[in-house]
């Protein structure tokens, strides 16, 4: 694979007009340098705020809620109260509400111990590179504005996500590939694509969308007869484009859209090549499960293989969405048939999460490489209706793996029920303050200026679990 890697630093370049801007509009650094630039400052990379233990992310978005106590965290005093009525605090509370035993059997694993629903049974064999976070909570209950606050840090559309933030944070390591890429089939998940938005941020650091099927990106191949013809239009194109530029006043939006043309046509070149996964031995297809029957298991597995190769290639921030098996509302929202969702969900997903973990460890990436897996929240610890549980924000567990997160440590706890977080909670905010901490970046000082004020990922809030990282 050919790649052109650049640097990435918080504070970056800062050219010196907007002609010399458009010299270096895909030079892989973050649209902070267009801020300096309408304020005429010389160019003066900044360092980053810590030293970074991670150079990438892969986040394992698991919409829908994930049933936390039949997945990473056991409860077993919901067996002993099966089937009793339930008294529970929650927007779904009612006399006819029953405890609900968990569906799945637990095993400890590994050196640390930490125990594993038989669910995730190919994700078990590595708990020694997990951390594993009992103690998430949310603050809303409905799938979308869940998962736009998982992904933005606010309930409503319009603001920039955290692979926004990043890239704009730090930049990208490959100027001839997006720093933020989302691998999806062709559900999108509640939120839309407010979820992976640039929001304010200039538009070069929204997500680039790749598809499991079919043509992966629209318009990647060129129309035109050969390489020359389209190169020359796009010259003259951006000769006119300078002109206006130049004559006109700052314009993020037109700055972005030349910067776009560009990465669009380096793109053409670099992007069949990193996702074609034909270059990749048999034995790391299987890895990834890419011999399965099941087709949305080889589409789940050929999207976390695209995912490594995309960051080996200086991706910076790359989201892998579940194909959605159940509906609307996300793969993991199981109201009713709990027992089938959550074990086809597993079957589609275990593998090839495993695998990613394996081949990034093989690799000598996973130590470079954050990844995260994730959902918007939890799941109740009782049941309307004897065979589902419905959305629960007030606890949850995620896990984070490599890029510097301690593995083998359990951090947080709920309840004996798993209906309410116990000791050393952790919101959102709080995850989002992590996952740049691992990056170098301080999630206080990366501001952008909007509105009248200085925005920032995490808002007022938040803090890095520091307890979860070496």
């Amino acid at each position: 694979m050919s790649s052109s890697r650049v640097p990435g630093v918080c504070g970056r370049i800062r050219p010196a007009s907007r002609r010399d801007f458009l010299k270096t509009a895909s030079n892989g650094f973050g649209m902070l340098a267009f801020s300096a630039l309408a304020n005429g400052a010389e160019a003066t990379p900044q360092p980053l705020h810590f030293p970074p233990t991670a150079d990438n992310v892969i986040f394992l978005f698991m919409p829908g809620g994930v049933s936390h106590m039949e997945s990473f965290d056991p409860k077993p005093k919901l067996a002993e109260l099966d089937g009793q009525q339930a008294k529970l605090d929650s927007y779904v509370a009612g006399p006819n509400r029953k405890w609900l035993r968990p569906l799945w059997e637990f095993q400890r694993y590994g050196e640390c111990g930490a125990p594993v629903s038989s669910l995730f049974p190919y994700t078990a064999k590595h708990v020694d590179d997990l951390a594993i976070i009992r103690s998430m909570h949310s603050p809303f209950p409905l799938h979308a504005r869940g998962n736009i606050f998982l992904h933005t840090g606010r309930l409503v559309g319009g603001y920039p996500s955290v692979g926004s933030w990043t890239v704009y944070g730090l930049g990208s390591e490959n100027r001839n590939l997006p720093g933020y890429i989302l691998l999806r089939d062709i559900y999108v998940p509640p939120g839309g694509i407010e979820n992976f938005s640039n929001g304010f941020l200039p538009a070069t650091y929204q997500a680039t969308h790749i598809r499991d099927e079919g043509v992966p990106i629209d318009n990647l191949v060129r129309a035109d007869p050969t390489d020359a013809v389209q190169r020359a239009k796009i010259d003259a194109m951006l000769a006119q484009d300078a002109d206006f530029l130049e004559a006109s006043e700052a314009d993020a939006g037109l700055e972005a859209a030349i910067e776009n043309y560009e990465m669009a046509y380096r793109m053409q070149s670099l992007v069949p090549d990193v996702l074609d996964l034909d270059k990749e031995s048999e034995a790391t297809r299987r890895l990834y499960g890419l011999d399965a029957d099941n087709p949305a298991k080889r589409s789940y597995g050929m999207q976390c293989l695209r995912a490594r190769r995309l960051v080996e290639e200086g991706v910076r921030f790359v989201e892998v969405t579940c194909p959605n098996l159940f509906g609307m509302n996300g793969t993991w929202d199981q109201h009713d048939k709990l027992r089938e969702g959550h074990e086809t969900n597993a079957l589609v997903t275990d593998q090839a999460v495993a695998g990613l973990l394996a081949d990034l460890k093989s690799r000598g990436m996973l130590e470079r490489t954050l990844v995260v897996w994730a959902g918007e929240f939890g799941r109740t610890p009782d049941t309307g209706n004897g065979d589902g549980r419905d959305h629960h924000p007030a606890c949850f567990t995620i896990w984070m793996a490599g890029g510097g997160v301690k593995g083998g440590v359990t951090h947080g706890e709920t309840d004996e029920l798993g209906a309410e977080v116990a000791a050393d909670p952790v919101s959102i905010h709080d995850l989002h303050a992590t996952i740049l901490r691992t990056l170098g970046v301080d999630h206080e000082r990366l501001t952008y200026r909007f509105g009248g004020r200085e925005h920032r990922l995490t808002d007022v809030h938040g803090r890095a679990v520091t307890e979860v990282l070496t």
